[in-house]
């Protein structure tokens, strides 16, 4: 059992939210013994757009949280950063497995976003919408994340090592109406074929109406008629005016698949 104690520095505490292990240790038992009041006071660190009603409406087994509150996580991630000094700091830095880098700041990841949310719009999806994102580790795939939450569009991430098998699954389970994806990834020095994956996935009828691909690895591929679409090409017809839907506090924010390991993955 590790016993070592590692303890800040006076500088490193003094600028910590929690400064002490008492001051913990007092608020987790605040969390137990009066949840409306802890929740309802550290849920004021978030921006909301509508004040909710109550804090917790408790019907066992179930519980609705902040209910009549309505809010936005791609606003909270983003647009509460772009009024002082933080919108130029670095949000995003990434280094591919080919050795290119790149950094975006809070300023230019919250322009990205409000453009590919824009180009979401564009392809008919809206709030509610179930998008499976299918992207190797790029910032493309915090942008897709972001814009799917900024208007309601619910996601789902499927690991890029994941067979065209996964994706049908995921399809089927969640009736996604969108794929995003790329044209390849890079995995241990070779280019994975996403889109090959994805269209093998989508052999035969699905709830699928659009694929938007992000050229990464610029492997050739084939670009169904009708149904797929270039992300560099969508953008040239979006602006990055895009306001933050105003989102029920329960409104699903991604869908979560499990490992499957006991069975059929199972979508939280």
């Amino acid at each position: 059992m590790e016993k070592r104690v590692f303890k800040p520095s006076k500088d490193f505490a003094k600028r910590a939210r929690i400064k002490s292990l008492d001051q913990y240790r007092r608020m987790y038992r605040e969390s137990i013994s009066r949840p409306d009041k802890f929740w309802g006071r550290e849920a004021k660190e978030l921006t909301w757009q509508k004040q909710w009603k109550k804090v917790v409406e408790w019907k066992a087994p179930f519980a609705k949280w902040f209910v009549g509150g309505k809010l936005n996580l791609s606003e909270n991630c983003l647009d509460r950063h772009l009024a002082g000094p933080r919108r130029n700091k670095a949000a995003i830095l990434w280094e591919g497995e080919p050795g290119d880098r790149r950094t975006l700041t809070y300023q230019q990841l919250h322009h990205e976003v409000c453009r590919f949310a824009n180009v979401l719009k564009r392809n008919k999806i809206d709030k509610g919408d179930r998008v499976i994102i299918y992207l190797p580790t790029i910032p493309e795939a915090a942008i897709a994340m972001l814009a799917c939450a900024r208007i309601g569009a619910v996601h789902s991430v499927v690991f890029g090592g994941f067979s065209a098998d996964a994706i049908r699954d995921r399809i089927a389970d969640s009736g996604a109406i969108a794929v995003i994806t790329a044209d390849g990834g890079y995995r241990r020095g070779a280019v994975v074929p996403l889109k090959k994956n994805v269209d093998d996935a989508l052999h035969g009828r699905t709830s699928i109406k659009r694929v938007i691909v992000f050229r990464r690895a610029g492997n050739d591929i084939h670009m169904e008629e009708g149904r797929d679409v270039w992300w560099h090409r969508e953008l040239e017809y979006v602006d990055a005016n895009c306001p933050p839907a105003a989102l029920d506090s329960e409104h699903p924010l991604y869908i979560l698949y499990t490992s499957g390991s006991t069975g059929k993955p199972k979508g939280i």
